[in-house]
């Protein structure tokens, strides 16, 4: 039972993530502002916020390590 949460968690944020880099690449992003229930928004906001830190934090990690590089 334990082990099904963490995988759910874990997928919820690997989502999450998924989300962040989708609208860091192309814009793209829920409009939060259409959820009409202030608690489900600010959950939202909550949940899409985890993607954005984890997305900042596995860059900084990725940057500062040698295996990969920087090509624009």
């Amino acid at each position: 039972m334990l082990g099904k949460l963490a995988h759910y968690g874990f997928d919820a944020i690997l989502f999450s993530a998924f989300l962040a880099g989708v609208k860091r690449s192309t814009g793209l992003t829920l409009q939060t502002e259409k959820i009409e229930s202030k608690d489900v928004r600010s959950a939202l906001e909550k949940y899409l916020g985890i993607g954005e830190w984890m997305m900042d934090q596995s860059i900084a990690v990725m940057g500062s390590s040698s295996y990969f590089e920087r090509k624009r």
